[in-house]
Order: C-alpha cells, then structure tokens, then sequence
C-alpha cells in the first residue's frame, strides 16, 4: 500500500492491522489529529477521567488477553500522568503499547506548550520507546513496538508522536513482518538443562516447585500441573504467581513470602531442591536472599536471561519460554515412564505441615473479619470469575485467604505496588473478557485513588465490583506503625471519608453496604447480576492486621504468628 494519507491516518490503520479493537484514553491538544481519525476508525474509544487509568486499564487487558493493551494520552501533563502505570507494567511484565501526542518536531526542545520529554522521563520504566520525526515512519514503528510489547518477556512500549507528524502526509508501506536488529528473545527450549534439571529433582529429597509470573504469561498451567502431579511435587507460588496453580489441588502450599502461606514459607525453609519456573526471587517473595539459598539447589527456569542469579545462585539454568521448556520437561518424563508415588517421606510430612496450619492458623473472631469475607466471595464467585486487587492489606488478605481455583484469573499490582491499580485494571479485564464476572478487592485507602473510573465502568458499559475491605484507614501504614514504630500513628486515619455507597450512586453505579455475612452473600449475587458497576462497602475492624507477616530484612524463617 503507497497511499497518500496523514500520519494520524496511517497510526489508526496499522492499529488496526495489529488487530486492535479498542483504547482507553483521553484527547488534548497534541494528539487531537489522532483523535479525529479515531472518530473514523472501528476501534473503539473508552474515555477515562485520568490518564494513569487508561494506562492501568490498558494493562489489565494485557494481562488477561496477552496481547498489548493500548493507551492513549497528549503531550505533557497527560503523558506524564501515564508514567505510573507505564512503569507498573514494566515491573510486572505486562504487554502495552502507550501512544503520546508530542509537540511539533521544529518546538521540541524549546519549552513549548505542554512539552515534555517523555522519552527521556520513560525510558527507564519501558521495554523500548520510538519518536517518529516523519510520518513515513508510523507503520514500522506500530509494528515493531506490538512486536517488543508481546515477545519473550513482555512489557510496555512508547510511540511518543509529534503533532505534526500527526497531520502531515505521506506515502506509506505496511509492513507484514518485524525485523529489529539486536533484538532476538530467546524462546527455544535449553534441552541439555532441561535434562540436568531432571536428574536433580529425580535425586532431591524434598523437593519443591515455585512458580511465578512467567507461569501466567506463557499460560504454562497445565505443564507445570503435570509436571507436579507426575513427582509428587508440592507446589508454592510468588504472589504475583498466584494462580498459576490451582489453590485447591491436593499439592498446592499457596503463596510464600512476606504475606505468604504459613505451611508455604515453613516447608520452603525445609527444601533441599526448587524448580522456580518465571520468577525473579524478589525481597518480599523470598525474605533475604543468602537464607534463602542457604541449603537449597535451584533450578532457574525462565525466559529472561538476566534474571538468571541476579537474585540467587542458580545451580542448573534453563532460559527459554517457560510453557515450552516445560513441555519438554513433560516428554523427558514420559520417555522415561516416571511417576512417583505420594507414598515417600517428604509427601507426609508436606501434608502434615499443611493440615496443622490450616487447623490452627488464628483467625479474627469477629463475623466479619478479612478471612471470612474474602473465603464468602471465593464460595460465591463463579470459579472462572477474573479478580483484580488494589495494594495494601486486603492485597494481603487475598494472597491468604481467596483461593484461585482456575489458573490465570487473578492479577495484582506486585513489582511496583502502584496503589489505585485494581478498580481500572478491573474495568480493562472487562474490556477484554465481557463474557466473565471481574471483581477488584479493595481497600478504602487504594481505591479512593481511581475512583473516578466508576464514571469509565458505568458509561461505557463494562461493570465490575469492587469488593471494598474499609478499615477507615490506611491500613498496611497503619499495621506497621503498630509493629515497627511503636504504635505512633499519624497519616492514616481516612475518617470514613466517604460515604462510598452515595459515591457510587452519584456516578450512577450501584452501591451497597454489606454489614453482615448475609448481607454479604446478598450484596455479592446483586453484584453479580448487576447491569452497572457494584462496589461492596465492607466495614471491618481497623485493627485487623495481616498475618502471616515476615519482617523487611528477615528470613522466612522468622515468619511473625497470629497469636
């Protein structure tokens, strides 16, 4: 194709070619061009209230459909205010591609209007970034970018598109194929490691897999479940592998780490071998790094090479796409006919560990404390149900006591911890799956930072509940002032402030406040078979404290107790 056409033009239609359906976005000045060839196109726009949400809904459709989300944004404030979301989807590896308006190519520099330099202020929390000076560029640069976003492992690209080369005409070629030097991921499985690791776990006494994201991004759930259920391996994940295996699976321990699983971080400390498949070993996953591997030999298995002992000493890397490595992982055992029996040593101990823990871990006694209510909404939300959380201690709370029972339906903000991140995460999950019920566990604190979005959820039709655990406080500042700084409380009293049932209505959703278990129930299934957006206001004790807890600085050894 040779046609002559604006760069805006050009833009829309390689989006298109690129199988866009819609983009979360918000117009202005510098990027109006593209905007009115959007009003042309078929892709669809969904308008937010602040641009940090469309970067956040963009990467919740990521996330769910792993294909890039797409934001958009003008030049200037409106760019920067995609940063945050930019640079969360870059700790979590989820695919984006963010496009800009900039100022014209001849004002760049000069301080004009609603200029910034995004590309210098984005580069490091992007995968990779372009600034086109003509308009002949846009298709490649369009290719290239969905390219990088979605390829080995994935992560938030920028189109930063100066309004000039918006408006001015060209002849243009749409390429069918990417070809960008130097950038080659590394996907095919490493067979000779694959084997090594083999004969490890074969001769390891206790072993153990974690699995982290990477299980999630490659959708390597049922190889890893076969691989488990093949060696009687028990399984721990990070959080943010949290649903990489199924939570009610007979070798599930759930998540390690900071807010970790008891009988998790227990028999973690006990292993004397680990598959870690997709994780990067981070602090609140591990605890200290040098107790951790203290007695352990690890298997290092993912599609990044620098995370290979960047964190821990790898005894057997294999670097290539996880699902892959894995399969074969999956042949190497069926060649060899191997499949062990549950009846061994470290099997009875793992789920003696397990029963104790799940016996005897103390819970809040009043109805409505954080395990209750999350375990309420586990029974009631159809298995296949997709669920987001804000950051904090309902975060926590989730990681503990809501079970992911269908792998790949549970995301959270984990690298970055970018509070406000759930309720339009949500909204995007919505945008890419409409045919499941998404849910985004809450807490006060957290949501009052996007709250805006309920206008985003009500007028374009994507409603989701919001699961609002409200302790009137920020609440995990709040635990840590209690345990760290001798009970000096100060910055986190939100004074009920406000009233998030009349909040909801005044943006036209529905809004409930659940003070009971039945109530709860009730509120859920309204939810459920609601037309608009539902949030739960959910009053619960501000004393509450999370727990498991293991301490910044120590080893999950030293994991704090409910007492």
């Amino acid at each position: 194709m040779n046609d002559n056409m604006i760069g805006a033009r050009a833009l829309m239609l390689a989006l298109e070619k690129e199988g866009v359906k819609e983009v979360f976005g918000l117009p202005g000045g510098a990027n109006l061009p593209m905007y009115d060839e959007l009003y042309k196109s078929n892709i669809r726009h969904i308008l937010v209230r602040h641009e940090q949400s469309a970067a956040h809904m963009a990467d919740g459709f990521g996330r769910v459909s792993r294909k890039p989300g797409v934001c958009f944004a003008t030049s200037g404030p409106g760019a920067t205010n995609l940063l945050t979301g930019i640079a969360t989807a870059q700790a979590d590896s989820a695919p984006m591609v963010a496009v800009t308006g900039q100022v014209p190519v001849k004002m760049i520099g000069k301080d004009a209007f609603q200029e910034s330099d995004i590309i210098g202020m984005a580069n490091p929390a992007v995968k990779y970034s372009y600034q086109p000076r003509t308009p002949e560029e846009i298709p490649e640069i369009v290719k290239q970018g969905f390219y990088i976003a979605e390829t080995g492992r994935p992560g938030p690209v920028l189109l930063d598109i100066p309004k000039d080369v918006q408006q001015n005409e060209g002849k243009f070629t749409f390429p069918d194929e990417v070809r960008i030097p130097g950038y080659h991921p590394w996907t095919d499985p490493d067979i000779p490691s694959i084997e090594k690791a083999i004969q490890l776990l074969l001769t390891s006494e206790k072993p153990m897999i974690l699995a982290g994201g990477g299980v999630i991004i490659s959708s390597a759930f049922a190889e890893l479940q076969s691989i488990a259920e093949m060696l009687m391996i028990p399984v721990v994940t990070t959080f943010k592998g949290k649903g990489a295996f199924p939570e009610n699976h007979p070798l599930s321990l759930g998540p390690i780490g900071m807010h970790g699983h008891a009988e998790a971080n227990k028999l973690m400390t006990e292993a004397d071998c680990v598959l870690a498949i997709g994780t990067r070993f981070s602090d609140r996953s591990v605890g200290t790094f040098e107790e951790f591997e203290r007695n352990l030999k690890i298997i290092h298995m993912d599609v990044d090479p620098a995370e290979i002992g960047k964190n821990q000493t790898t005894s057997v890397a294999v670097v290539g796409d996880v699902q892959a490595s894995l399969r074969i992982m999956v042949k190497m055992l069926l060649s060899k006919a191997m499949k062990k029996s549950d009846d061994n040593p470290w099997s009875k101990h793992v789920n003696e560990v397990k029963q104790y823990w799940r016996e005897n871990l103390k819970l809040h006694p009043g109805e409505m404390g954080a395990a209750k209510i999350l375990r309420k909404l586990r029974e009631v939300l159809p298995k296949e149900s997709i669920v987001t959380t804000e950051v904090g201690q309902h975060q926590m709370w989730a990681s503990l006591f809501y079970d992911v029972i269908q792998p790949g339906t549970f995301f959270s903000s984990t690298g970055l911890g970018t509070m406000g991140w759930g309720f339009p995460a949500a909204i995007g999950a919505k945008a890419a799956r409409p045919d499941v019920p998404v849910v985004d566990i809450a807490g006060d604190g957290s949501f009052n930072m996007t709250e805006n979005s309920l206008a985003t959820s009500v007028l374009e039709d994507l409603p989701v509940i919001v699961f609002l655990i409200n302790n009137f406080s920020l609440g995990m500042v709040a635990q840590w002032q209690r345990t760290f700084y001798d009970k000096r409380m100060i910055g986190i009293d939100l004074k009920n402030c406000p009233d998030y049932v009349k909040l909801a209505e005044s943006y036209g959703a529905q809004g409930i406040r659940a003070q009971s278990m039945e109530e709860l129930e009730k509120a859920i299934k309204s939810g459920l078979n609601s037309d608009v957006a539902t949030v739960i206001d959910i009053p619960i004790d501000p004393n509450e404290d999370v727990l498991p807890f293991v301490a910044p600085g120590t080893s999950l050894k030293e994991m704090i107790l409910p007492s």
